[in-house]
This record gives C-alpha cells, sequence and structure tokens, in this order.
C-alpha cells in the first residue's frame, strides 16, 4: 500500500522543504529536488510511521475493549439480591 498525501498537503510540504534547507543547509533546494525528497520520504519513511500510528490505535483500542466488559457490565440474577422483599 502506497502512502499519498493530496496536492495541496504536497505543496505545503514541499515549500517546507526548501524553507528547512533555506534555513538550515549551506545550500537552496529547487522545487523539482524538493519534490523529489518528499517522493522519497513518502515512499521510505512513511511507511515506519504510518505502521506506528496503527499499532498504537490497535493498542488503545484493544485497551478500550479490555474496559468495555466493566463499563457495561450488568450483574445478573439481581432480583432477589439486596432486596428486602417479604414474602404475603
Amino acid at each position: 500500500m502506497s502512502i499519498e498525501i493530496s496536492r495541496e498537503a504536497s505543496a505545503a510540504a514541499v515549500t517546507s522543504i526548501q524553507r528547512y534547507f533555506e534555513e538550515n543547509m549551506e545550500e537552496a533546494i529547487g522545487n523539482l529536488g524538493a519534490g523529489a525528497l518528499l517522493g522519497f520520504f513518502l515512499k521510505e519513511i512513511a511507511p515506519i510511521v504510518y505502521n506506528q500510528a496503527v499499532a498504537d490505535v490497535q493498542t488503545r483500542l484493544q485497551a478500550r475493549i479490555m474496559d468495555l466488559d466493566i463499563e457495561v457490565h450488568e450483574p445478573e440474577f439481581q432480583y432477589w439480591q439486596g432486596s428486602a422483599r417479604k414474602r404475603k
């Protein structure tokens, strides 16, 4: 499964990469180079982040499912328990 982002997000990411290079590197990077670098990151690095996010969601969902029994549990056979019903 390939990770894709919208055109708007891609344009913003390319702009951000260019700004990063201008402020932190010895040479600037052009639009084409920044786009290629973004493509590399999406193909090479993004799956690691994506897979970790999926694992984190699975862990949280499993914890919520474990709590579900506690949250919605109803005791059984409670009609006679704790009631002060008298026989007629």
